[in-house]
């Protein structure tokens, strides 16, 4: 196995991704809440990670404590936060990182990179299809959707995705999944509760009247589970990890 790669050649790089990274953080077309990451944290993070700063998420990960987008509607994950007054789990939480950085370890089919207030998650495909049961390509971004309880290739890789989400991508991506008014429930959130939707999201009364739903705060984690166990339930496919946080089952 390859001798993993020390600090400084993940961050002493030509064409460091962050300046333009923060260029987009800073001109998003949506609220964003970009908390500063904890220098050693970082360090440790990408070390575990092994990628470079030169691309979008070692960049990501070295500079800052994660992202609220939209709102806190997406929570795109960072490495732990200086002040984490959103509760705001890093990275190394969500995918359950060794403690000490540890070169045989891997994520078991894709790398957990964000979630929405609904109980989706984004991961970066780890490997082939048949490898690791997810959709797409090696390195391309995937969606486990709550609506239709499956993994979908997004059809882009991190980098890409992240920019068109910061540039207002998520009124695309999610229409038809918000309700009028969603805004003045999601931004007091923290990054650890979701919402839960009564008929749920899956069932075809939610998709005749989403805003008659009722709606729920719970932890995050409690919804990953939810929708883990009803996709198995309802189809008899496990669709694996999708991130741990607390709540989960």
């Amino acid at each position: 196995m390859r001798e993993p790669r020390g600090l400084g050649e993940l961050t002493e790089v030509e064409d460091p991704a962050w300046p333009l990274l923060e260029e987009e953080l800073r001109t998003a077309k949506v609220p964003v809440e970009v908390p500063a990451a904890d220098p050693a944290r970082a360090a440790a993070t990408l070390l575990q990670t092994q990628v470079t700063v030169r691309s979008y998420l070692g960049a990501f990960l070295f500079r800052t404590g994660g992202a609220l987008v939209d709102d806190g509607w997406l929570r795109v994950y960072g490495s732990p936060a200086v002040h984490n007054d959103r509760r705001l789990p890093g990275l190394a939480r969500v995918n359950g990182y060794p403690d000490e950085p540890d070169p045989d370890w891997r994520p078991a089919a894709g790398l957990v990179v964000a979630h929405d207030v609904l109980g989706g998650a984004f991961a970066i495909q780890g490997g082939t299809e048949e490898e690791t049961g997810l959709p797409g390509s090696p390195g391309e971004m995937v969606y486990f959707a709550p609506d239709s309880l499956r993994w979908d290739a997004v059809g882009a890789g991190y980098g890409a995705w992240l920019s068109w989400m910061l540039a207002g991508g998520t009124e695309e991506f999610y229409e038809g999944l918000r309700w009028p008014g969603w805004r003045d429930e999601v931004p007091g959130l923290t990054g650890g509760e979701g919402l839960s939707l009564y008929p749920p999201l899956w069932s075809a009364e939610a998709h005749r009247d989403l805003a008659a739903t009722s709606r729920a705060v719970v932890p995050l984690g409690q919804l990953l589970g939810l929708g883990r166990d009803t996709a198995a339930q309802l189809d008899g496919t496990d669709p694996g990890f999708l991130g741990d946080l607390p709540g989960a089952s």
